[in-house]
Parts: structure tokens; sequence; C-alpha cells
């Protein structure tokens, strides 16, 4: 199961990071995605329509949805109810990576530096999520702590938008990058959905040019 989310994520390059506030606009939100050619999305448990949202996208069945943001085991089994395929943390907790182990459930823990590489690669995880991307650096920061680890995969995110997509995404060891600027929370919150599909396709583009 693994393998095949680390496949799509190659394939996909850009993983789409969603704070929706109201259920109803995981629908429309999933459609814009869809027609921009970006048929996923991370949807965070940073607010009480999460789990609501996430339900409804994995209904669909034409996206990969995971959960982001998730920082206990009690959010892996919601997210897991929920539909989600995989889970995406900010830092590493062993009882969250754990728990979605235990699950069978793809995770992602956020790492910043070598300790953090480490205990993921002791837990069994090959592929990590690098964040916060550009607070702590940068490209500059992931090449050089991902020196050591040669088959460690990541997934950068945080500061990552049309500017600085393509530094990240040709360093060979980047497997996707997580972002919300196509899909920011006032163009969601505004149902502004046209605009959510345009960046979209924008930033498809964009990745496919590496």
């Amino acid at each position: 199961m693994f393998d095949a989310i680390n496949d799509q994520l190659a394939q996909l390059r850009i993983v789409p990071v969603v704070v929706l506030n109201d259920a109803q606009g995981a629908d429309p939100l999933g459609e814009a995605l869809v027609a921009g050619g970006l048929p996923c999305a991370e949807v965070t448990f940073r607010t009480d329509a999460a789990r609501a949202s996430i339900k409804t996208l994995a209904k669909r069945g034409d996206l990969l949805v995971g959960a982001g943001t998730v920082l206990s085991a009690d959010q892996v089994k919601q997210a897991q109810d929920a539909g989600a395929r995989f889970v995406v943390s900010p830092g590493f907790n062993p009882k969250t990576v754990r728990a979605c182990l235990d699950a069978g459930l793809p995770i992602f823990p956020g790492v910043s530096n070598p300790t953090d590489i480490e205990m993921a690669l002791d837990m069994g995880l090959d592929t990590v999520k690098f964040f916060p991307a550009e607070a702590f650096g940068g490209v500059k920061t992931l090449k050089a702590i991902a020196g050591p680890y040669k088959r460690v995969r990541f997934v950068p995110t945080g500061g990552i938008g049309a500017g600085n997509l393509l530094d990240y995404l040709s360093f060979e060891p980047v497997l996707a990058c997580g972002g919300s600027w196509m899909v920011k929370a006032e163009l969601i919150d505004a149902g502004d959905f046209d605009r959510v599909t345009a960046l979209t396709r924008e930033a498809v583009a964009l990745a496919a040019s590496v």
C-alpha cells in the first residue's frame, strides 16, 4: 500500500494542502482539482470540518485523499474511518506513526533534521515530509540533510509556491511537494472554484516542465 501511494504522489508531483472551514465546500473543491488535472487533496485537521470533508472527497472515487495535520492516534482513526488513504503530520510523533503503521495506513511524518529522519528510518519509513521547508532553509538545507540518507524520499511542504516549486522538484530525492497556493482558504470560502481550477492547471503545467 505504501508503494502504491508513493507511486501516485510521484506521478502527481504536487499535493494540495487544504483547509476547509465548511464541509459543503469539499465536493466543489474536488471537482475543481480534478478539472485542473490534479486529483489529490490533503485535508488538514485544522478545522472541525476536516473529517466530514475527507469523507465527502473520498466518496467521489476520483481523488487521492489524505489527512493532514494529524496529531494523535485518535485523529488517525478518524481519518481512516472517513476514507483517507494516507496521513501527513507536522512532526514526528511515535504514537501517531505507530497508529498508522498498525492500521496499514501510509504516513508521511514531518522532519527537519537528521535525528528526525533516523527516527523515521527506525520505524521502517523511507518517505517523509520536510517541514516547514522554506523556514528551515529551503532546498539548500534539504540537500544538506538528505545527503547521508540515499534511500529517503521527501515531500517538502511549507512556503512552497509557483515561484520556487521547480527548485524542489528538480532535486531527485523529492517525491512531491505540498502546497496551498492553488487552494487558498479564501478562494474556497468565497466559492471561487474556477480560480482554484485555473491555479491548479497552472501548477500542473509547471510541475510537468521539470
